[in-house]
């Protein structure tokens, strides 16, 4: 009796199985003539778009599962290219980048497609690489970013949150807010002004590039590293508990950085955007062309 019951149950999970592998074998079909398949196996997908977008527009980049490098210019047009990467089209269609525009705001997204319960439970997820160019007088925020993140000057605010990769911004021009980032992080800083500049979680080491001239105070706790400085200049004392306090130049507006799991290295530099820096980006964007 137990045998036979035994032997039931296992025909129906045999026969559901090959019915969701009938189901998406019919999707894929369906969703080949949007992609292309590359010589190694791969399906590949790419999205190229332009907008307007006003002075001081903000842009939203939110849970992307790869990396994003911004290029910045005084144009008032932002080009967008999306690169997106799988095993087969059926991961490919587990998530989409969405991109939405208005002259004020262009946001880019990703999320999740709804699948099949296999699909759900053993398909892997697509790789993405989100490349801008954008005008310079805008503000960034990023959020979720499963990949590095690297962006040249940006004049507005910068939002950089919940990172899983190294940061690395050529120059930072007014509030600048770093947060939960598993990576190293390079920040560029051409002026401190009334608007804070926050550093917190990041588990990796900092290097903080000032531009001559820049003076203000460096206020850190939570360290399980040190904070040392390469410029003359900058005085340091430490403190109790992982704390530790800096006057860079003749002092001024502050700069917060705490639960660093990472040494905090000041450096000063005459040009804030760097030679390794502009040269990584403008590879990144051309390898794109």
């Amino acid at each position: 009796m137990w045998k036979r019951l035994i032997i039931a149950i296992l025909l129906i999970v045999i026969a559901a199985v090959a019915g969701v592998v009938r189901s998406h074998s019919g999707g894929i079909s369906e969703f080949k003539g949007m992609v292309s398949h590359n010589s190694a196996g791969q399906t590949r997908e790419e999205k190229r778009e332009t907008y307007e977008l006003a002075p001081g527009a903000r842009v939203e980049i939110l849970s992307i599962n790869g990396s994003i490098n911004i290029e910045t210019s005084d144009n008032k047009t932002a080009e967008v290219y999306i690169e997106r990467t799988a095993s087969s089209p059926e991961s490919l269609s587990r998530r989409r980048v969405t991109v939405e525009s208005n002259a004020n705001l262009l946001k880019i997204y990703g999320e999740k497609t709804s699948t099949g319960f296999w699909a759900a439970l053993f398909g892997r997820n697509p790789s993405e690489r989100v490349t801008l160019k954008l005008p310079r007088q805008i503000s960034v925020s990023a959020k979720g970013v499963n990949g590095s993140f690297v962006a040249d000057e940006v004049d507005g605010l910068l939002e950089v949150h919940g990172v899983n990769g190294r940061v690395q911004i050529a120059t930072a021009s007014g509030a600048a807010d770093l947060k939960g980032i598993n990576g190293n992080v390079v920040l560029s800083l051409k002026q401190l002004n009334l608007d804070a500049v926050g550093i917190s979680g990041i588990n990796g080491n900092i290097e903080l590039r000032l531009a001559d001239g820049v003076n203000g105070y460096l206020e850190a706790k939570g360290i399980n590293g040190n904070v040392v400085s390469d410029s003359s200049g900058v005085t340091i004392e430490k403190g109790r508990k992982g704390r530790y306090w800096v006057q860079i130049g003749s002092g001024g507006n502050s700069i917060s950085a705490k639960g660093i799991n990472g040494n905090i290295r000041l450096t000063r530099s005459p040009s804030t955007a760097t030679a390794e820096q502009q040269v990584e980006s403008k590879a990144a964007t051309t390898a794109t062309k």
